[in-house]
């Protein structure tokens, strides 16, 4: 199996995101799965600019010239496409979007009616399976309705299926320095790796396993306790009139 995991966190290589994809990778490849990331913070992709060349005067190709040129081959020739994103603003990254409007070359400009809805076909083979990939900053797992129902729009686009799905809330915990908490964020990392190995021996993710991965780190109500303390110190260190008495 050959996955393609595209993070859209403008943080890179020392996100969440990548935290998540970090281990769940690490189990992939260890059941014999090929993996590559691909960190939109670090390529020049521009905006989709709507003007239908990749349909029309260069097709299945964008007239702009970027970093797209290299990852669009790669996202139709993988065997998985992870899409990782932080949350912003109850959706993916603006990095993200970007990188989703811009795979419009893969598909064609005549429509087709599957399933009582129209769509455009695929202008290559077989479409690789998707996941995804989202942490937030928020405790609750109800902060992930518009990105679940976004992917599911996205893979009928696409003319695939998922396969996986993997939310994270109350992401930031994961970076936390707390040893108290090291044990608990190393058994998320272990069923992260788990769930890697599943889905390339299975071909998808568990209910089981997904239901584990959603399980709190830390209470809720700890989790808002600390957040709080611990901007109100930022702020405080910005404005000593902030600081609580």
């Amino acid at each position: 199996m050959k996955i393609l995991a595209i993070n859209g966190s403008p943080r890179g290589d020392k996100s969440n995101t990548q935290i998540i994809l970090k281990a769940f990778l690490k189990g992939a490849i260890a059941a014999g799965a090929e993996a590559e990331v691909i960190l939109l913070s670090e390529k020049e992709i521009h905006p989709c600019k709507g003007c239908w060349a990749c349909w029309t005067k260069t097709p299945g190709k964008c007239i702009q010239k970027d970093d797209m040129d290299d990852i669009l081959p790669k996202v139709w020739a993988s065997d998985l496409l992870i899409f990782a994103s932080p949350l912003y603003v109850d959706c993916v990254s603006a990095q993200m979007k970007t990188f989703m409007d811009r795979m419009l070359p893969g598909l064609l400009p005549n429509f087709v009616k599957i399933n009582d809805v129209w769509r455009h076909p695929l202008r290559y083979g077989s479409p690789p399976k998707v996941g995804v990939v989202c942490n937030s900053g928020f405790p609750h797992l109800e902060h992930f309705q518009v990105v679940h129902h976004l992917f599911k729009r996205v893979v009928l686009n696409m003319h695939t299926e998922i396969v996986m799905e993997i939310y994270r809330a109350g992401g930031e915990i994961l970076r936390a320095k707390n040893l108290l908490l090291k044990p608990l964020i190393m058994r998320y990392k272990k069923l992260l790796e788990k769930a890697g190995k599943e889905v390339v021996r299975e071909g998808t993710l568990s209910e089981k396993l997904k239901a584990q991965l959603e399980a709190d780190i830390v209470s809720p109500e700890n989790y808002i306790k600390n957040a709080n303390a611990y901007w109100d110190k930022q702020l405080a260190k910005l404005n000593p009139s902030l600081q609580k008495k």
